[in-house]
């Protein structure tokens, strides 16, 4: 294998660390220090990657920067990356997702905000216009506010049809569009919204997270504020898969990158006692699509925990065998070079952790 790059945005900044074995690391950080970086995609499509980063200054606001360096310099456009035009009266809040769109369509970024909308970026993330089409649904005006703004947070493209794209938003539900971003519907049946006199609307769902299944692009699982879902049909409809989990309140879930019914979930006890259940720092992984689910604890701490994984802070790279990763908001990185049979503390003492993104480079 290659080595390994491992990008951690905090609170307060960047942190990168560079791996040939994912035993021993080396770190750099923090970059952007001082600001709140909650969106980071790293861009295999080029050597070397591409980081893409949403930092936000309190001083000088949000902004998308970049490197092709593997961090060691930094670019921002002299143009805000990502602006809203002057028509819709609103201003950028945050960048919550940075999402390349794959190999069929090289360049092609999309970006996730608060307000939630969708921006497409045709020039490898440098800049963004607003998918009109999203941002003037019917619906959108009557989207929520989830605990931590109203985000977008997840951006899907079908890896074999750019053209199918999935997009989730907190509390707006998940929305699908088959024809490139030109028309949009709300995907959320069989998802439940507990918070509502209507359990199970057609749209307003507080959705967490979405990750794509390695072997059917249209297998698909969601973390919801209360429920762990999974769709066989693209979105199209949602079924519990809970049942064998000991706790359906969490934000994260990632999955396996070539290994078919292979995810993983970080279970919080509920969104009013927002612990890991039994005070137990445990990932969670299914092998056969959420039938069951197996704790894994080994090298994770033995003793009473109470980190929270963030949507965004559960990832897994592409090296052999697959790294599991994730950070919490005590500061704390954890790794598995075994795919999570094992685990070890990476580095600690960080900022809270509120994204994670790892991936190999040769």
């Amino acid at each position: 294998m290659g080595e390994v790059l491992l990008a951690v945005g905090t609170a307060k900044g960047l942190f990168l660390g560079r791996s040939a074995d994912r035993r021993s690391w080396e770190w750099t950080g923090p970059h952007f220090v001082m600001q709140g970086v909650y969106s980071v995609a790293i861009d295999s499509r080029g050597a070397p990657p591409r980081i893409l980063v949403g930092a936000d200054s309190s001083h000088w606001g949000p902004s998308v920067f970049h490197s092709d360096d593997l961090g060691a310099t930094w670019q921002e456009p002299k143009q805000a990356a990502v602006k809203f035009p002057e028509s819709t009266g609103t201003s950028l809040e945050r960048v919550w997702q940075l999402q390349p769109a794959g190999e069929k369509e090289p360049g092609v970024v999309y970006a996730g905000t608060e307000p939630a909308a969708l921006f497409r970026s045709e020039d490898g993330g440098e800049s963004f216009a607003l998918v009109e089409s999203l941002w003037r649904h019917p619906q959108r005006e009557s989207w929520g506010a989830g605990f931590g703004g109203q985000g977008m947070h997840t951006v899907l493209v079908d890896r074999n049809d750019p053209q199918h794209l999935t997009v989730a938003v907190s509390t707006g539900g998940v929305y699908r569009s088959t024809d490139g971003g030109e028309t949009w519907a709300p995907s959320n049946t069989g998802v439940e919204a507990r918070f509502q006199p209507d359990h199970f609307p057609e749209f307003g769902q507080c959705v967490h997270k979405i990750a794509v299944d390695a072997g059917d692009p249209s297998r698909m699982y969601l973390q919801n504020h209360g429920g762990v879902y999974r769709s066989d049909d693209a979105g199209g409809t949602w079924t519990s898969i809970a049942e064998d989990l000991p706790a359906d309140f969490g934000f994260a879930v990632a999955t396996h990158p070539r290994r078919p019914g292979t995810a993983y979930l970080f279970p919080l006890v509920a969104d009013y006692e927002r612990l890991p259940p039994e005070r137990r720092c445990r990932v969670y992984r299914t092998e056969d699509a959420g039938v069951t689910w197996q704790p894994l604890a080994e090298g994770l701490p033995q003793e009473a925990h109470y980190g929270v994984v963030l949507r965004d802070a559960l990832c897994t790279d592409d090296a052999e065998p697959v790294g599991v990763y994730f950070g919490n908001r005590n500061g704390e990185v954890y790794g598995s070079a075994d795919e999570g049979d094992s685990w070890q503390l990476l580095t600690e003492h960080l900022p809270s952790v509120l994204c994670v993104r790892a991936a190999e480079f040769r």
